[in-house]
């Protein structure tokens, strides 16, 4: 970030009180992503009130000495004069281990604590670890026991060790201000008598640094607080990862962290580090990632997280959701409706002239003419016509005597009987009274 951007950022943030700041942090409510956030300033600064050290800023706001020079390089850290904006930190990866319990990475002098029954919180306290010689074990473990108030015992070796630089122990420190081991301690399941404990009151400076004999060193308020939070059991991952990946809002970033002493990497082993990690964190590909930022990042070792990468967010956080009143109905069952029965299309239909019935001659015989009937085309009215017309000629022909049994042949009796056209009519009506229409069901 530029100086300017800095400067400006103090303008709106500056903190001149001695007061410390809580260190719980929320997780990111993403599912992976890995990245907390302490202060709403991306850069939060903090302006000295008088001419003090780098270490009063660390103990003011509970940050590791290491931590704090690092974040303030170009400030001396036993003269801080008074006006000048120091650094904080803000943001932080979370180590890759399992969220639960305790986690120290000694590597980042810094412990993360999970605490059973409280889900999306995690605690981050700094602490010492132990020196180059006194190594700080790895692995996983567990509390084994709480003491408070403890006395210490110290071990042979280290009362040799003191007893050659001119200062004596005792077999056995009784608790107070000047006991190591402050007035918490939380024993671990390992051999040696390894121990996350406090301080006293002369190594209180030593927070955030490789100073103790193989333990855990915490602030006093910080071990107190974990102290009446942890219970017995609680898993303990000791682990060492100097350089770490996360995501956060689908931006992936990058912190890394000095070696510690006696185990320095070059430039090419933390690159191949890094490139690993942003690997497999980004589904085994490599993405088109900042190379600049990141040699920048592996050069400087702040341990300040910075953005690498940035990529698309899932289709679902693209499309913006519709509102409620554009949301879609839920589906509503509704009964079968029975289909209305169709009803036929009107035909015009030109209607047909009916002809008048043929008048029978005088002769022996009398034959109907064939044009008698509707011309109307469906068998069933043709045949009803016709019923019609044999029944009025039966009619006729029983009050005659035939002369001749042939049929359809008729003897009349009277000249010129004609069929009478009621005969006709009464077809028609017997068809249908639309003057020649036919209507079909």
């Amino acid at each position: 970030m530029k100086i300017c951007k800095l400067f400006a950022c103090a303008l709106f943030y500056c903190v001149t009180v001695g007061n410390t700041y809580a260190s719980t942090y929320t997780l990111p409510p993403t599912p992976g992503d890995t990245v907390i956030t302490q202060y709403h300033d991306d850069v939060p600064l903090a302006r000295a009130n008088q001419d003090e050290t780098l270490l009063d800023f660390a103990r003011r706001f509970l940050l590791g000495q290491t931590e704090i020079v690092r974040l303030n390089q170009d400030l001396d850290r036993w003269h801080v004069k008074k006006g000048e904006i120091v650094r904080l930190s803000n943001k932080r990866i979370l180590p890759n281990t399992p969220h639960e319990g305790i986690t120290l990475n000694i590597s980042e002098y810094r412990m993360y604590y999970y605490p059973a029954g409280q889900p999306g919180v995690v605690m981050s306290f700094a602490h010492g670890v132990g020196r180059q010689d006194w190594k700080t074990p790895l692995g996983k473990t567990s509390v084994a026991r709480k003491v408070k108030d403890p006395a210490w015992h110290p071990p042979e070796s280290i009362r040799r060790e003191h007893a050659a630089n001119g200062d004596p122990l005792p077999a056995t420190v009784l608790p107070g201000p000047h006991n190591p081991l402050g007035a918490y301690a939380l024993y671990l399941n390992l051999p040696g008598e390894y121990r996350i404990h406090g301080t006293d009151i002369d190594k209180i400076y030593g927070i955030g640094m490789q100073i103790t004999h193989g333990c855990v060193r915490m602030y006093p308020e910080d071990i107190e607080e974990l102290y009446k939070t942890v219970s017995v059991g609680t898993p303990v991952y000791l682990v060492k990862q100097p350089i770490k990946v996360g995501w956060l809002d689908n931006v992936l970033y990058i912190e890394a962290h000095p070696d510690l002493e006696g185990e320095e990497m070059t430039l090419d082993q933390r690159y191949a580090v890094a490139l690993d990690l942003i690997q497999k964190a980004n589904n085994n590909e490599i993405p088109d990632f900042d190379q600049t930022i990141l040699n920048e990042a592996l050069k400087k070792l702040d341990g300040d997280p910075v953005a690498l990468f940035e990529r698309l967010p899932p289709l679902e956080e693209v499309m913006p959701s519709a509102p409620d009143s554009l949301a879609a109905p839920l589906p509503v069952t509704l009964p079968p409706v029975k289909p209305a029965p169709a009803k036929p299309l009107p035909v015009k239909v030109k209607p047909v002239p009916v002809t008048k019935p043929a008048v029978a001659k005088l002769g022996k015989t009398a034959k109907l003419a064939k044009n008698q009937a509707i011309a109307v085309k469906p068998a069933k009215a043709k045949a009803l016509a016709t019923k019609s017309v044999t029944a009025s000629v039966t009619a006729k022909k029983a009050k005659t005597k035939p002369t001749n049994t042939k049929a359809p042949a008729v003897k009349l009796t009277k000249a010129k009987t004609a069929v009478k056209p009621t005969s006709v009519k009464q077809v028609q009506n017997r068809k249908g009274s639309s003057g020649g229409y036919y209507h079909g069901s």
